[in-house]
C-alpha cells in the first residue's frame, strides 16, 4: 500500500509528474477522497482519468474501474504499470492464466486499480468474488453508457448498480463503495438517467464546459466516394491524424489510399486479429505509427497529445460519438481541425446499420433482447442520427451548434472559427433581393408551413402542396430555383436569426423581429452564412464571387 494520503500533490508529482491539478481535475479529486458520489462530465483531453487514477493510490484498498473497451483498458492500464501504479485488467482478450493472475494480485492486495468489461458482470462467480476484495472506489468510466439516450448504450452497465451494492468497501463502512461516474459525452437528459440507473446517492454533479476552442471545425460536402480519396491525402498530409470510417471495409479502404499516396497509415477495426490491433495501436501510442484509419474501436483512451487531424470520411451515428472522437485532436493545446466529408447517401449507410447491427449480434445464453426494447432502441439510435444530420447539413455555427446540443451555455454564434462562420459574408443587391422574397414567402404562408412546403411554393412545385399554397402571390416566384436549394437558404436565413423554426415536430417557420425587418428592406447589411447549394439565378456577381471565394480557401 502506498501511504500518501497526506501529500496529494507529492502523489501527483511523484507518479503522474504534474506540479499541480487543473481546476477541474481539482474538483474532482477531491470529491472522490472525501467519498461523496460523483458524476464528471468533461471534455475529452481534460484529464478526467486522473480524477480516479490519483485518489486510487493514496486511498487503501483497491478502485475497481469499469471500462467498456479493450482498447481504453489496454492503453490506460499499460500506462499505469509504466508509472509504477500497479494496475491491471480483466476482458475477453485476457487467457486464463493470465486472469488467475489478476485475481491473486487482487487478493493479495498489491493492485491499486482493476479494470474490467462490463461483461464480466454476467458473471455469479465474478460478482460473488467482488465480496472478497476490498474496494476503495466503484468507478464507472464511459458512464453514458448505462443510459438508453446515450450514444453507446450498454446493457450490461445496467448491472452495474447492484454489482456495486456486492462489493466490499475497504474502509469498513456499511453499504457499498462512493463511486464515481465520468464521462465526455452526456446532454441533460442523460446526466440524470446516469444518476438514476446507477444509483448514485446526492452525487456532486461537475459540467465542465465543451467547447475546444482550438479545433477547427469543418463541414466538407463532397459528390460520392471518389471526391473523398481525391481529398483525404491533402486532409492528413504529414500530420498526426486520425481517420474515421462507418465500415471495416471504409477503413481499409481509406488507409490503401493515404499508402498509395506515401502517407504511412494503418488500418484499425474488430476484424483484424488481436496481434494486429495491438501492433497499430502500440505503434500509434508510441509515436511509430502516424496515421490510422478506424471505425469507432479506436481511439477511446488514446492519450496522445500531438494529433493534429481528425477526418471523418463518413458520417457518425450521432454528435455525441462524433464530439468524443474529434475530441482526441489538439490534446496539447496546439491548432487542430476536424474535418467531415458530408455526403448525403452516407446515411443509408447508418440507416442500415443501426438496423441490421442489433438483429446480428450472436445470441447469449444468458442474454434475452425484449423485441419491444430493441424496437425502442433502434427508433432512438435512428433519432440520434437525425440530430447528426442536422448539425452536418445545416448551415448555422458547427461550434455552436455541438455546444447547445450539450447544454453549454457558454453557445455564441458566430464562433468566427468553423467552415460555416467563414461562409458568412455580406450579400449584394440581388443577394437581398432574393432573400426578401424567401420571407415574404414565409409571410405570405401565414407561418404555418414548414420548409419544404414553403420552398416548393416558392419554385412553383404546386402538385406536392396544400391547395391554400397553391395560390399566393408569391406561389412561383422563384420557379427558375430549385426547391432543394431554396431550403438552403432557408436554413441559412434561420442560423442568420431572421427566421425562426418551432420546437414541435411540425418545425414551421416564422420570422423573427430582424427578418420582418429585412423582408421590409430597413436593414442595409446582410451577413449570411452562403448556402453550399447556392440558387440558380441569385444573380451572377453573388454566384461567381462565392465560388471563388471557396477556392482560395480551398
Amino acid at each position: 500500500m502506498v501511504d500518501s494520503a497526506a501529500d496529494p500533490l507529492g502523489t501527483l508529482q511523484r507518479y503522474f509528474g504534474h506540479a499541480s491539478l487543473r481546476a477541474g481535475q481539482r474538483d474532482l479529486v477531491e470529491t472522490v477522497l472525501e467519498g461523496r458520489d460523483l458524476l464528471a462530465v468533461m471534455p475529452t483531453g481534460s484529464g478526467k482519468s486522473l480524477g480516479f487514477q490519483l485518489p486510487a493510490v493514496l486511498l487503501p484498498g483497491m478502485t475497481l474501474v469499469v471500462s467498456p473497451l479493450i482498447a481504453l483498458m489496454k492503453d490506460q492500464v499499460d500506462d499505469l504499470n509504466g508509472r509504477g501504479i500497479a494496475a491491471a485488467a480483466l476482458h475477453s482478450q485476457v487467457p486464463g492464466d493470465g486472469r488467475r493472475q489478476v485475481w491473486r494480485a487482487a487478493m493479495q492486495g498489491t493492485l491499486r486499480l482493476l479494470y474490467v468489461a462490463p461483461e464480466r458482470f454476467r458473471s455469479d462467480v465474478f460478482v460473488r468474488w467482488l465480496r472478497e476484495l476490498p474496494v476503495s472506489r466503484f468507478v464507472v468510466d464511459e458512464a453514458h453508457c448505462v443510459s438508453q439516450w446515450g450514444h453507446d448504450f450498454r446493457p450490461d452497465y445496467r448491472r452495474l448498480r447492484a454489482a456495486s451494492l456486492e462489493c466490499r468497501r475497504s474502509d469498513g463502512q456499511p453499504g457499498r463503495p462512493p463511486m464515481a461516474a465520468f464521462t465526455a459525452t452526456a446532454t441533460p437528459e442523460v446526466r440524470d438517467d446516469i444518476v438514476d440507473l446507477l444509483g448514485l446517492t446526492a452525487p456532486r454533479v461537475i459540467v465542465a464546459g465543451f467547447d475546444r476552442p482550438n479545433i477547427r471545425l469543418v463541414v466538407r460536402p463532397v459528390s460520392g466516394e471518389d471526391e473523398k480519396h481525391q481529398l483525404l491525402p491533402g486532409l492528413v498530409g504529414a500530420r498526426r491524424a486520425l481517420v474515421y470510417a462507418a465500415t471495416r471495409r471504409g477503413a481499409e479502404a481509406a488507409s490503401g489510399t493515404l499508402c498509395a499516396a506515401a502517407i504511412p497509415a494503418a488500418a484499425y477495426h474488430a476484424g483484424l486479429p488481436d496481434t494486429e490491433r495491438s501492433r497499430v495501436q502500440d505503434g500509434f501510442a508510441a509515436g511509430t505509427v502516424r496515421v490510422v484509419c478506424a471505425t469507432n474501436a479506436f481511439g477511446m483512451g488514446i492519450d496522445r497529445p500531438d494529433i493534429d487531424a481528425v477526418v471523418h470520411v463518413d458520417l457518425p451515428g450521432s454528435v455525441e460519438a462524433y464530439y468524443q472522437e474529434i475530441g482526441r485532436a489538439g490534446r496539447d493545446g496546439r491548432p487542430a481541425t476536424a474535418t467531415l466529408l458530408w455526403h448525403y447517401r452516407d446515411v443509408k449507410t447508418r440507416e442500415f446499420l443501426i438496423d441490421r447491427a442489433r438483429d446480428s449480434r450472436p445470441d447469449r445464453s444468458d442474454t434475452v433482447i425484449d423485441p419491444a426494447e430493441l424496437a425502442r432502441r433502434k427508433e432512438l439510435e435512428h433519432a440520434q442520427l437525425r440530430r447528426m444530420v442536422a448539425y452536418a447539413d445545416g448551415a448555422g455555427c458547427l461550434r455552436a451548434t455541438i455546444l447547445r446540443y450539450f447544454g453549454d451555455p457558454a453557445a455564441r454564434e458566430p464562433c468566427g472559427v468553423c467552415s460555416t462562420c467563414d461562409r458568412r459574408a455580406p450579400l449584394d443587391a440581388a443577394g437581398c433581393l432574393f432573400l426578401r422574397k424567401i420571407l415574404a414567402g414565409v409571410a405570405r404562408a401565414g407561418e404555418r408551413y414548414g420548409a419544404r412546403k414553403v420552398a416548393a411554393m416558392l419554385a412553383g412545385d404546386i402538385e406536392v402542396l396544400p391547395e391554400p399554397l397553391t395560390r399566393l402571390s408569391t406561389t412561383g416566384l422563384l420557379r427558375h430555383e430549385s426547391p432543394r436549394a431554396i431550403e438552403r437558404w432557408i436554413d441559412s436565413a434561420c442560423a442568420a436569426g431572421l427566421l425562426r423554426t418551432s420546437g414541435d415536430r411540425y418545425r414551421t417557420l416564422s420570422l423573427t423581429q430582424r427578418g420582418r425587418e429585412v423582408m421590409a428592406g430597413r436593414v442595409d447589411e446582410i451577413m449570411l452564412a452562403m448556402p453550399l447549394v447556392r440558387p440558380l439565378r441569385v444573380g451572377r456577381r453573388v454566384a461567381v464571387r462565392w465560388t471563388r471565394r471557396r477556392r482560395r480557401r480551398g
